[in-house]
């Protein structure tokens, strides 16, 4: 694991904590655990009222330092082109144009720039949350991390957990950002800063997307400049790195390999398969290998896999994660480490870049709805689905009633519909004394926040955008970031290239969605370049067979059922409906009850790792407490 921690205290009239060796152990605890998995070297400088640490490889640490100011800079970001003196060129940079700095970074980061002379802090990460970074402010300052291991490891961290986090982890299976399980942490969310200083702590945006609709330019223009885009967003990630790539047989995993495959020797590619019906997709993982020509290796996981990997998934990710596809990715990371590689090239961002989603074409067809006209929806439909044919179980007029239901809901809780938690009812899952602590409608709020920006877009874009600041930034990009941190490796996302991500918001709506039919100008620009079977294939993915497997695999299904019944004692989950789910409601579908076993699993199996952690927290603040008498 590599990333960035440190504090910045301001400055104190008696000249701050003037205990230097403090200072340094204090920072080197906080800098252990990122070093946990790839034993990266750590740099670090720690002062009288700042402290800052990376653990990195050489060319992704950045540490500069002239009287007063300290920036350190974690990831391989450039500046004008060019990697060189990154820190350099930021101090020139801030006294001019302060937290708009970041604007000129280009690439993946998390950086800190540490003013004592100005009493000032900031803390940003890149344009697309690549890098995280989290922060608390303390009585004296603000602490900063990229790991809440890090983050934790000070004295000062608050380790208390967030109920409400739990809440909304039950509810997207992830936490999204700004929160965190801690209840005095924060993230930030891409494209943000945080500046603090003796005014307190001010967040502001220094870069959002820009979706300009109106634009168009010739199909024999578009073509030759994306497919030129998408090669040097390829090339960019190999500089001095042995690279391999995930390889899905999917259009964004099959279009990286076809550019990788361009740059010299045959590329590297690991793909996974499931020996279950409807899940397996070797089959086109092996038509892009024999397509590209790359060096390839494929590992079929087994429920005995997964067993292994839960321990160690739930240790790495910083909040309990409940996308079983992390199983798979670690997977096919761990193979590539075993061969050598240092960096997994990941197709991420495509889907949320060009429109691939299957979930925009189901609500174009939902917002057609809304197009009819009023009196015929609400003197003539509507009645009769509900009123007249309200209890007919005929498949129309059910179709249509679900139909009906969905389209009107308003975007973004639409987007909600079969959401397991709210399927099943808060009340019956969760015990009333937790559900009392926790505001239900806050993941209403959440979406409604990241949605808010992009309203007057069009459809297409403001789901797009919706998904690049939710889906992307809190699932799928920490998915495959933690998976190759795990593995000892770390991930690079080519489609989240500046340039690339410029090009795709400039095409129209129609580009992207055109009816029904998704990636429309994707599609057709790769028509020469990859494969007509993968072109036309329906979107997959590494996912897992977890509910056939809880209910065919004793060693996974007692995993489960341990895992569950511990969390029983913790006042959670109502034990009624862990029984329920694991007696009836697994065997009756397992694919769909499956995942609420695995998202609970995840989440008793994640608690049972911090409590641990909690601990030895507490027992590094009494330590340093009683040594400052």
């Amino acid at each position: 694991m590599s990333g960035l921690c440190g504090w910045f205290n301001l400055p104190s009239k008696d000249g701050g904590d003037a205990d230097a060796t403090l200072a340094r152990q204090r920072l080197a605890r906080m800098a252990a655990p990122l070093t946990r998995f790839d034993g990266s070297d750590v740099q670090a400088i720690a002062g009288a009222d700042a402290g800052a640490a990376i653990a990195a490889r050489p060319d992704s640490a950045h540490l500069y330092r002239e009287d007063g100011l300290l920036i350190a800079v974690w990831g391989q970001p450039t500046i004008a082109g060019t990697a060189e003196g990154i820190g350099e060129r930021l101090a020139a940079l801030w006294p001019e144009q302060g937290a708009l700095s970041c604007a000129a970074l280009s690439g993946a980061f998390a950086l800190c720039i540490l003013d004592s002379r100005q009493g000032i802090a900031l803390l940003a990460v890149d344009r697309y949350g690549t890098r995280p970074m989290l922060i608390q402010p303390t009585p004296k300052g603000v602490l900063f991390a990229s790991s809440a291991d890090a983050m934790l490891a000070h004295p000062a961290a608050d380790a208390t957990l967030d109920h409400q986090a739990i809440f909304n982890y039950l509810y997207f299976h992830m936490v999204p950002a700004p929160g965190t399980m801690y209840r005095q942490q924060q993230r930030l969310l891409p494209g943000e800063y945080v500046r603090y200083g003796r005014g307190g702590m001010e967040r502001g945006r220094y870069w959002e997307m820009r979706y300009l609709e109106q634009e168009s330019a010739p199909w024999s223009r578009l073509r030759p400049q994306f497919l030129e885009l998408m090669d040097n967003a390829v090339r960019e990630t190999l500089a001095g790195h042995q690279v391999g790539a995930f390889l899905s047989g999917g259009t964004d995993s099959s279009t990286v390999v076809a550019m990788l495959s361009r740059a010299g020797t045959p590329a590297r590619t690991y793909s996974i398969g499931f020996d279950v019906d409807g899940y397996d997709e070797m089959d086109y993982a092996n038509v892009a290998v024999h397509a590209f020509g790359t060096r390839h290796r494929a590992l079929y996981v087994t429920a005995e896999d997964v067993c292994a990997a839960v321990p160690h998934l739930s240790a790495v990710f910083d909040q309990p994660f409940g996308n079983a596809s992390a199983v798979p990715a670690y997977y096919c990371a761990r193979m590539a480490r075993a061969d050598g590689i240092t960096r997994m090239l990941g197709g991420d961002g495509g889907d949320e870049l060009f429109g691939g989603n299957a979930r925009y074409a189901h609500q174009a067809v939902l917002s057609r709805y809304e197009r009819c006209p009023a009196a015929l929806r609400q003197l003539v439909l509507e009645p009769a689905l509900f009123g007249l044919l309200a209890d007919s179980q005929h498949a129309l007029p059910r179709k249509a009633r679900s139909y009906v239901r969905q389209a009107l809901v308003p975007l973004p809780a639409r987007l909600e519909t079969y959401n397991l938690l709210q399927g099943y009812g808060p009340g019956q899952v969760l015990e009333a004394a937790f559900l009392a602590t926790v505001d239900s409608t806050a993941p209403a709020r959440v979406l409604d926040l990241a949605d808010w920006p992009s309203r007057h877009l069009s459809q297409i874009n403001r789901l797009l955008a919706l998904d690049m600041r939710f889906t992307l930034a809190d699932n799928d990009l920490p998915k495959v970031n933690k998976a190759c941190e795990l593995a000892g490796l770390e991930a690079a996302f080519p489609f989240l290239n500046d340039g690339l991500v410029a090009f795709a918001a400039r095409l129209r709506p129609e580009d992207k969605l055109r009816g029904t039919r998704l990636r429309h100008f994707f599609r057709a620009a790769l028509r020469d370049t990859l494969p007509r079977a993968i072109l036309n294939k329906k979107k997959h993915g590494f996912g897992l067979p977890v509910g056939h497997w809880l209910h065919t695999h004793a060693g996974l299904r007692n995993l489960a059922g341990d895992s569950l019944s511990d969390l029983k004692r913790r006042g959670i989950v109502r034990p009624a409906f862990i029984d329920a789910l694991l007696d009836t409601h697994l065997a009756a579908h397992p694919p769909y009850h499956g995942t609420m076993v695995w998202v609970l699993m995840m989440l008793e199996q994640w608690l049972q790792l911090r409590a641990e952690a909690r601990r030895s927290h507490e027992e590094v603040r009494d330590e340093l407490q009683i040594r400052q008498g």
